[in-house]
């Protein structure tokens, strides 16, 4: 940039916005849909981060006393009662899908195709497997009598984010679960490695695409490990 132009730029704050909004050196070569995603991602965390203040605020000034979910959660093994079985069996699907993710995206990279399919698929039966535990715990609950706007083991409030908070994150869950059959079907047929546009959108595939859907599925994980603490553990 020339000494001329430089001076044609507004000085302080101005100045600088000016220059980021320029796209020129801040911005220079970052892929558009990882930056899109990481403000997707940001402001899902402000609503997560919503539900979870107001369940603890919800809690904490009930005067009515609050369900024991290590009894609430149990699940029988012949006569005796686990507390948090199918929670903890729910949480290591989870993020051992994280892990299989996260070795999908190396291999996208590595131009291993195969493997890195097999790999996303293996995430998406995990997820999968979540979304079906997660369908029996709502099951389960409806079946004891706990509703949105009653709960027989205490609190009424409990009800209302138990389903507000599980089933915001079993639908984030949910669609990533389809997108990742979806880029599995891709990922075998060759489309990152030819540059085959999508339906979506008309830009040309790339293995960059996985690695964005890597950040949600990473997020999406990441969230889980904090209803775990705060909602089950607590």
């Amino acid at each position: 940039m020339s000494d001329h132009t430089l001076d044609k730029l507004p000085g302080g704050y101005k100045g600088m916005a000016a220059d980021m909004s320029s796209d020129q050196t801040a911005f220079k070569g970052v892929q558009w849909g990882k930056t899109m995603m990481w403000i997707f991602l940001l402001s899902d965390t402000f609503i997560f981060s919503c539900f979870l203040i107001s369940y603890m605020k919800g809690r904490a000034s009930t005067v009515v006393d609050w369900p024991n979910t290590s009894e609430v959660f149990s699940l029988h093994v012949g006569d005796v009662p686990v507390p948090l079985l199918l929670i903890a069996i729910m949480t290591f699907v989870l993020i051992t899908s994280s892990g299989t993710m996260a070795l999908a995206v190396k291999y996208g990279y590595e131009r291993n195709r195969k493997m890195c399919a097999w790999l996303i698929l293996a995430t998406a039966i995990g997820g999968l497997t979540f979304v079906g535990m997660q369908a029996f715990e709502w099951s389960k609950l409806i079946h004891e009598g706990v509703r949105p706007w009653e709960n027989p083991f205490g609190a009424k409030q409990f009800g209302s984010f138990f389903f507000m908070i599980t089933g915001f994150h079993g639908t984030h869950v949910s669609i990533g679960v389809i997108f990742l059959f979806i880029f599995a079907r891709k990922t075998f047929r060759g489309d990152f490695d030819t540059g085959k546009r999508g339906f979506f959108t008309t830009m040309k595939s790339d293995y960059v695409a996985i690695e964005i859907l890597g950040l949600y599925w990473h997020f999406v994980d990441l969230v889980w490990v904090f209803i775990f603490a705060f909602f089950y553990l607590w």
